[in-house]
């Protein structure tokens, strides 16, 4: 018997309790304002967010040096970005993240090769200014096709006091005027890898837009001129994207940062209008480009048919009738494509609920997928969202749904216990303790090694994923521990 939201409510909020008990009084009461059930009506979710994790509870955060690294920076392809510190920081950033490219790696593009400073006890003691400079000439005699170099600070950078600013200026004035960009994403900074987006944000505004100021633009520009920000290309989403925004009639000139490159981020203010994905990631750059030089930015959701089709009439609506007749052409080409996916999958999905955790704007994104397939979002939350990240949460979910920031290990597998939803989406570290707990998943950071998921044609691989994990016979052979 499916429960009434009333009966929902008091579940979720018997169960927020539940879980608030075992720990000691002063962190119970800090974590509790982080955990809450959506009220319909309010303007925000109800739970803090964007606080540093208490120590010794397990947080599932990154930190600034992999917003930075890993997010931003990291899929620009034909850069070489130096993890600059020891070498476990950057081994562990290697190819983490399935932002797809197109080029010869190590010739022209260099995404999933890694790049360290190596650093040892002398360097800390001694400062690792020569050391890199060393690093930067032995770059451009391996690898003389680069367009550019990033140096990405680990902690030690910021604790002893490197000057990665004088050592960017001075070596890109040797190598004829290169980009080169210091990012001050030491892991320390901030409370999750947030700032670390933040920061390389503006890394990209003094270092590679304030350099471009007075130049003409690099090509001829169009009305329909548009670039597509905050997209990772995991699986290949950026290009999934970029075939329906080039079917309605526009032109897009850059894709940030997935399969990106350096001249595309320095062709960007030319650009009519620019198209957000992740929001949490990229808003800073985007808000920046709209005051300095007046490009607007729409924010756009190609999760599911339904968001798709609206994101798209969204976008369009900053456009003349060509591009408005476009995106209703691409939403009629693909409407029995869709139509079809949803009958072969809906009858199998139905009423089936889910409980998210993911970073970025997933946690609200995906929402409208799982609704076109008949699916219940019944819980939901950010690694490392904001107050904002929140306030947007609510046009998405329901009341009564369960909403949890930065939750805890012991929190979420509580949650999911006595919810027992029939799917959880989150992250690697998650997936194999809910899998042992008999609980179908799929890792939605990078679509668990398939892929994409954004635009119609993601579309179909998502719902094809989503019935493969739940309605898999292994779980017939295996028994959760509360059974």
């Amino acid at each position: 018997m499916s429960l009434t939201v009333e009966q929902v409510k008091a579940r979720n909020q018997d169960l927020i309790k539940e879980v608030l008990e075992v720990y000691p009084d002063k962190t119970a009461k800090r974590r509790a304002k982080h955990l809450g059930t959506f009220e319909e009506g309010k303007s925000d979710c109800g739970v803090k967010s964007n606080i540093k994790s208490i120590p010794g509870v397990m947080t599932i955060r990154g930190c600034a040096y992999a917003g930075s690294k890993g997010v931003v920076w990291g899929p620009i392809k034909d850069m070489i970005h130096i993890s600059h510190g020891p070498v476990g920081c950057g081994q562990y950033s290697w190819a983490a993240r399935r932002n797809y490219y197109i080029g010869t790696t190590g010739v022209d593009t260099f995404v999933t090769m890694q790049f360290t400073s190596d650093f040892q006890e002398k360097d800390i003691v001694f400062g690792g200014d020569k050391k890199l400079e060393k690093i930067m000439d032995e770059i451009q005699d391996l690898f003389p096709l680069n367009k550019g170099i990033t140096v990405q600070s680990e902690c030690p950078i910021g604790l002893i006091g490197d000057d990665i600013e004088a050592v960017s200026k001075k070596k890109s004035k040797e190598y004829d005027g290169k980009t080169i960009v210091p990012v001050r994403c030491e892991g320390f900074r901030g409370v999750s890898q947030s700032l670390g987006h933040h920061i390389a944000n503006d890394t990209i505004r003094d270092w590679v837009f304030d350099k471009m100021d007075g130049k003409p633009a690099a090509f001829e520009a169009t009305p329909y001129d548009v670039a597509i920000i905050g997209d990772y290309n995991i699986g290949g989403d950026a290009w999934a994207s970029r075939i329906l925004l080039e079917e309605m009639g526009l032109r897009v000139i850059a894709q940030w940062s997935g399969d990106g490159s350096i001249a595309e981020l320095e062709n960007t203010p030319k650009a009519k209008l620019n198209v957000l994905h992740c929001y949490r990631s990229m808003n800073y750059i985007s808000r920046h480009m709209e005051e300095k030089y007046g490009i607007p930015w729409v924010e756009y959701n190609f999760f599911g048919p339904s968001k798709i089709e609206a994101s798209l009439r969204e976008i369009a609506s900053h456009f003349d009738d060509k591009i408005k007749e476009g995106a209703e052409r691409v939403i009629a080409k693909y409407k029995p494509m869709m139509q079809a996916v949803i009958d072969k999958y809906k009858p199998r999905l139905e009423g089936k609920t889910v409980m998210l955790f993911v970073g970025g704007l997933r946690p609200r994104h995906v929402i409208g997928a799982y609704e076109d397939l008949g699916m219940e979002v019944v819980g939901t939350g950010y690694e490392f969202g904001h107050n904002d990240d929140y306030q947007r949460t609510t046009h998405y979910v329901k009341d009564g749904t369960l909403i949890y920031d930065d939750v805890t290990g012991y929190e979420f597998e509580k949650f999911v216990e006595k919810v027992q939803p029939d799917l959880v989406g989150s992250g690697i570290k998650e997936k194999y303790v809910f899998q042992k707990m008999g609980v179908p998943f799929r890792q939605m950071h990078s679509w668990d090694y398939s892929g994409p998921y954004h635009g119609y044609d993601g579309f179909a691989i998502f719902a094809r994923d989503m019935d493969m994990a739940i309605n898999n016979p292994v779980w017939g052979l295996t028994k959760a521990p509360w059974k």
